[in-house]
């Protein structure tokens, strides 16, 4: 589905007319700046997750030296590979799996911005999980789940890697950014119905597939994703990007870990599944951005204030 975001904007405009602010969706998610639609460190999202349930992750500041770099990884006990991706950032822009000292060296020295050296989580299942809770509610809600399929080829006995990647049209549109990194894996020729992995971030720029997992969805999942976000302070709406060893598990609970928490300017990323119509989209994006609506103006009457015209043009344009 190719979404217009044009529609989206005018019933955006819409609920900013009601609420009589531009930046009334910054009262969405109290504890994030602009309530997560954009600008917010991920970093500080990411402290307010319980230990137990998120990546283990490092800031590191502009212009800090790569010994003391090196030192935060040392004592956060954190092994190659690692994953460094930008602090305030979005659509898998600047994120990058590290495997060794010298591609993280490489990567300071191309990035001087903040960012967040990750642990790396060889979970097998990715997947985005979008909740809300209206503030004051005892129970919230589980509304989308996204599964993620990582870009990849399959092997036919006969073509290399490269060649399967041209007759892909997914792959086909990766092969410039991704030939400098397949090393010789790109002459490897995979035996008959042999995958080979191309990229290992989930993201639909860098070729992942998103597929409509909401048949997950139950009492038990609803309640382990409650019970998890009740537990993050100010939070009432956005999406989990988080890995887990199997659906089984996530539902009770066990072998979760949360890679990023994104608050409003999340989406219900299932309906970017390949067939799913665009009006269908529109119709899940407007529902989820009335909730937002619903759940910002009852935090504003509760004394969360919105932000002012100035503060969110600086905090989300600089």
């Amino acid at each position: 589905m190719e979404v217009v975001y044009f529609p989206i904007f005018i019933y955006y405009l819409w609920m900013a007319l009601k609420a009589r602010s531009f930046f009334y969706f910054s009262a969405s998610n109290p504890s994030i700046l602009t309530g997560g639609m954009s600008g917010e460190s991920k970093g500080k999202i990411l402290d307010l997750i319980p230990e137990e349930y998120k990546a283990r992750t490092i800031l590191v500041l502009s212009g800090s030296g790569f010994d003391t770099i090196l030192n935060l990884i040392e004592i956060n006990k954190l092994t190659f590979p690692i994953i460094a991706k930008p602090d305030v950032g979005e659509r898998g822009k600047g994120v990058q799996k590290i495997d060794s000292i010298g591609q993280l060296r490489s990567y300071i020295q191309n990035h001087d911005a903040d960012f967040l050296i990750q642990e790396y989580i060889d979970y097998p299942i990715e997947l985005g999980i979008f909740y809300h809770r209206i503030p004051g509610a005892e129970k919230g809600n589980v509304t989308s789940v996204t599964q993620k399929k990582f870009l990849e080829v399959t092997g036919d006995g006969k073509s290399t890697v490269l060649k399967l990647m041209e007759e892909l049209p997914r792959a086909r549109l990766q092969i410039e950014r991704l030939t400098p990194m397949l090393e010789d894996k790109k002459n490897y020729i995979p035996k008959i119905e042999e995958t080979v992995l191309l990229e290992l971030i989930g993201n639909h720029c860098r070729g992942t597939t998103f597929l409509n997992a909401n048949d997950i969805i139950d009492e038990e999942l609803q309640k382990t994703i409650d019970q998890i976000s009740k537990k993050i302070p100010g939070f009432y709406f956005g999406r989990y990007d988080l890995r887990c060893r199997s659906i089984e598990e996530l539902k009770k609970g066990n072998y979760i870990k949360i890679m990023e928490l994104n608050g409003a300017g999340a989406e219900a990323s299932h309906i970017y599944q390949p067939g799913f119509s665009i009006l269908e989209g529109y119709k899940v994006l407007f529902k989820h951005w009335k909730i937002m609506y619903t759940i910002s103006t009852i935090n504003h009457k509760n004394g969360i204030p919105y932000l002012s015209f100035q503060e969110g043009k600086r905090a989300m344009f600089g």
